[in-house]
């Protein structure tokens, strides 16, 4: 059994506190970014599209070597510009927009061109291996569908950066592993030993196995119906110019709702991240070990 799924990459975002263009920064001397490493993972686990949500800063360069990657080892490749008209907006004044209308809105892009069930995933994060099987899985024995999303999440331990706080979205779950809510925090971090995030100017103690969500969700195409009217509802509601219109928010709005229920499942592999350049370090050590256990290819693509 092996149905047809994708992966969607949402690689629009500007980094600013990366300071560059963290999508398609290589890693290793091999030139592959993290959204390579996610690409090879989700082909082994049996998934034969991807499509990759972008900006306008993306080099040309960079599209045409992916591309080339894609015929060489034969899947489907889509690009899509994350663009303020790209779902369109009859009747409303957005010209002092700047940021981007956010990953709801990125997801919302893909539209026309996801028919089957799909993975949403950062381009900046590495999810490991086992993540792609648990979502294929799933996906392969029609645990998703139209009333059933899915989720792989992370104990909150294993997501923190040495160099800053981080914004993290912490699960609540019933007794059956199904989400109850997912709540933002922009400002978790170790301190003294405990992982805390601020909130009322007041320090919260977070469980170091509490799960969060690393934006790795598990979706039917019948989202994006319910995005479309979400996102006419944000836009109604006149956002301030950096406000933004997250998926989290979404499927959380589809469950209060009772449109959808979302089962979560902890990911038995490592995560890693880049919010910061110095975090780019620890992620090339750690696919250098990797690569050292057989893990992945020294170069991905030979």
């Amino acid at each position: 059994m092996n149905s047809k799924k994708t992966l969607l990459i949402l690689a629009g975002g500007l980094g600013s506190r990366y300071k560059g263009l963290k999508q398609v920064d290589g890693i290793l001397d091999n030139g592959s970014p993290i959204l390579e490493y996610s690409i090879y993972d989700a082909l082994q686990a049996g998934f034969s599209k991807v499509v990759i949500i972008v900006n306008k800063l993306i080099p040309q360069s960079y599209i045409e070597r992916l591309d080339a990657v894609s015929k060489a080892k034969d899947f489907k490749l889509h690009w899509i510009y994350q663009e303020m008209n790209s779902v369109p907006l009859q009747g409303f004044d957005y010209s002092e927009r700047e940021k981007p209308w956010g990953t709801a809105h990125a997801v919302l892009c893909a539209k026309y061109v996801i028919q089957e069930p799909f993975i949403m995933i950062n381009a900046d994060d590495f999810y490991g291996k086992e993540a792609y099987l648990l979502a294929a899985d799933a996906i392969n024995h029609h645990r998703i569908s139209d009333s059933q999303f899915g989720m792989i999440a992370y104990p909150v331990n294993t997501t923190l950066s040495g160099h800053g706080t981080v914004a993290r979205g912490i699960c609540t779950l019933d007794s059956e592993n199904e989400l109850i809510r997912v709540d933002e925090q922009t400002s978790v971090q170790k301190l003294n030993g405990a992982i805390i995030y601020r909130e009322n100017d007041t320090n919260i103690k977070l469980d170091p196995d509490t799960l969060v969500s690393m934006n790795f969700f598990i979706f039917h195409p019948h989202i994006f119906s319910a995005l479309e009217a979400y996102f006419y509802d944000f836009i109604v509601s006149d956002p301030v110019p950096k406000q933004e219109f997250y998926i989290p928010n979404a499927v959380q709005r589809m469950m209060d709702e009772k449109k959808v229920k979302v089962t979560v499942k902890a990911s038995p592999s490592r995560w890693m991240g880049v919010t910061y350049a110095d975090d780019k370090k620890n992620i090339k050590d750690f696919l250098t070990a990797e690569i050292q256990n057989n893990r992945y290819p020294a170069d991905l693509w030979k």
